[in-house]
């Protein structure tokens, strides 16, 4: 039997200030050798439950704690932080905040430095061989991609050789392409080298892929701990707790349901692509040409609402050198646009965002915005007409409480009966409960929901929403996709930098592929999804219901679950 590595009995913790506990008689085992995936809604105490393993709580974060939390058979009231970090290594959701040392390899090789292992280059280059960093073993960590800054956060916990690695949300600021190659190291950390890993996840085709096993969090309390096949089928609790299960096992579900599909109840929903293809490809037709004639693309009308012309940015390297961030860029944008800008990490779509609000300059090129010429306008002024909401939401953040940062824009302008508005804002974001609250003290998910509050208290004409579905739970993210459309007729034109393929298949009008500081493409979400060779070249993966639909031979492949249902169910009829 394996050993038990962590054990919490009868856990509650309580923040200062809060009216409630955060984690509630929590009792819970992990195995050694266990690959879990901790899910719940925002709020639901993730994070919070995980940083009871290394010690932080109770002793770095104050508040009233209670139970016994034991890790390798010792409570951790008689552990210190460090002396836990060295059996549980932990990487955080704001990874980049943990990066403190100006290079890879130094970076990786802090952690042992600093607790006197006379091997500490071994071990430093022992973690860089197991995450394959060793092409940037020297490279200043400032000029790396998240991607790989991510890498090296999870290096430098490996260097001190932790018996248990936590990752909490670890595809949230990756593209498709490095959210898989982080979560094949972790598969390999967990198979050939017996590390325990434990992941704080949203997405639940990751779990499908990769965990053996998943802790449902509610309300601070512990609902159960279960197989994951088990677990991604037990759609009723997942739909109460607004927890989506895979693409595929939503579809299967959703057909089982259909009298003319011929599938038993009694039939395990599949978790993964593979299983769908398998298992439920059959039933399907092997061409499928019913989807209805799409609506020619709009014509713009009008003057733009962006006019972006030869545009170029460069930066300034540590050894004095100029680098290319974007170069070209050649863009309008029309009202009435739902503009998904894709791409991997490091393609320049924060860069190209932050142009346009002027929050930094170009090398050469223009750019208009509503008529007006935007590099002779302050970023102040600039703000009146287009919001950008960060990707990093902690940065929208900057009086004491959330209210006040969703006031400031108003107040600082003397609107005039901005309060019922601001109510509406908050009720919208379900902050009611935390608009007196430090943003910075919010969870991710609940930071990003209080950081589109922010933005939307602007009433801009342009939105610019950089990475907006990062962290969030389902039920967020479907606030989100309604309040976008809740924006037309309110905002002229919405672009979205994002990794989220399923946002901008089933919401977007144009999906912008950049790639290397250029833009590759300029399609619908269709025509991106038919190009192969195009998502391949610039790191981008379909959603999982487009690449079933497209092994099931739909032409063109289905973009959301819901069209994929009904075109396999009326075929079947």
């Amino acid at each position: 039997m394996a050993e038990t590595l962590i054990r919490l009995d009868n856990v509650s913790f309580r923040y200062p200030g809060a009216e409630r506990n955060v984690l509630n008689g929590v009792s819970l085992e992990i195995y050694e050798g266990d690959f879990v995936a901790v899910i719940g809604g925002n709020g639901s105490g993730k994070s919070t439950l995980c940083k009871t393993f290394n010690g932080l709580i109770p002793h770095f974060y104050n508040g009233d704690f209670e139970g016994d939390a034991q890790v390798m058979g010792a409570s951790t009231l008689a552990q210190s932080v460090d002396a836990l970090s060295k059996r549980i290594g932990y990487v955080y959701q704001d990874f980049e905040n943990q990066l403190v040392r100006p290079t890879v390899y130094d970076e990786i090789a802090f952690g042992p430095i600093n607790f006197g292992m006379a091997d500490y280059r071994e071990r430093a280059e022992r973690a860089l061989d197991l995450l394959d960093l060793r092409p940037i073993r020297d490279e200043f960590v400032w000029q790396l991609s998240g991607g790989q800054k991510h890498l090296v956060a999870l290096a430098g916990a490996l260097a001190l050789d932790p018996d248990v690695i936590v990752v909490d949300e670890p595809v949230a600021q990756l593209d498709p392409v490095h959210a898989e190659a982080l979560y094949d190291k972790l598969r390999q950390l967990n198979e050939r080298y017996g590390k325990t890993i434990v992941v704080i996840e949203h997405h639940t085709e990751y779990i499908a892929e990769y965990c053996k096993h998943a802790i449902l969090m509610d309300g601070g309390r512990l609902r159960w701990r279960k197989d994951v096949r088990t677990a991604l089928n037990e759609i009723g609790t997942l739909a109460e707790l607004h927890i989506l299960p895979p693409q595929v096992t939503q579809a299967a579900h959703r057909l089982r349901g259909e009298e003319a599909s011929g599938i038993g109840a009694s039939q395990p929903l599949p978790i993964t692509i593979g299983e769908a293809a398998e298992r439920w490809l059959a039933p399907l037709p092997a061409s499928i040409e019913d989807a209805p004639t799409p609506a020619p693309p709009r014509e713009p009308s009008g003057a733009p609402v962006l006019r972006i012309a030869g545009l170029r940015h460069e930066y300034k390297t540590i050894d004095k050198r100029k680098a290319n961030a974007l170069e070209s860029i050649d863009l309008e944008l029309f009202e009435g646009d739902r503009v998904a800008l894709v791409g991997n990490n490091g393609a320049g779509k924060s860069t190209l965002l932050k142009l346009i609000t002027g929050i930094v300059k170009p090398a050469e090129g223009e750019i208009t915005l509503l008529g007006q010429n935007a590099l002779k306008l302050s970023p102040e002024r600039i703000a009146e007409m287009a919001a950008y909401i960060y990707q990093n939401p902690e940065e929208m953040f900057i009086a004491d409480h959330i209210r006040a940062d969703i006031e400031y824009f108003l107040a600082s302008r003397n609107e005039d009966g901005y309060g019922a508005f601001v109510d509406e804002l908050v009720r919208i974001f379900r902050l009611a409960d935390l608009q007196h609250r430090d943003g910075r003290l919010l969870s991710g998910g609940q930071q990003r929901r209080a950081s589109l509050a922010v933005g939307m208290a602007m009433r801009p004409q342009l939105m610019l929403l950089d990475e907006p579905t990062s962290s969030l739970d389902v039920s967020s993210r479907k606030e989100l996709v309604r309040m976008l459309e809740h924006l037309r007729g309110r905002v002229k034109a919405v672009v979205v930098a994002t990794h989220d393929m399923q946002l901008a298949a089933e919401w977007a009008n144009r999906v912008i592929v950049m790639h290397r500081g250029r833009i590759r493409a300029d399609v619908a979400p269709s025509d991106l999804f038919r190009d192969e060779a195009l998502m391949r070249a610039c790191g981008l993966k379909a959603p999982q219901i487009v690449e079933w639909s497209r092994r099931c031979g739909f032409e063109p492949p289905a973009l959301s679950v819901e069209e994929f249902v009904v075109r396999a169910a009326g075929r079947r009829e």
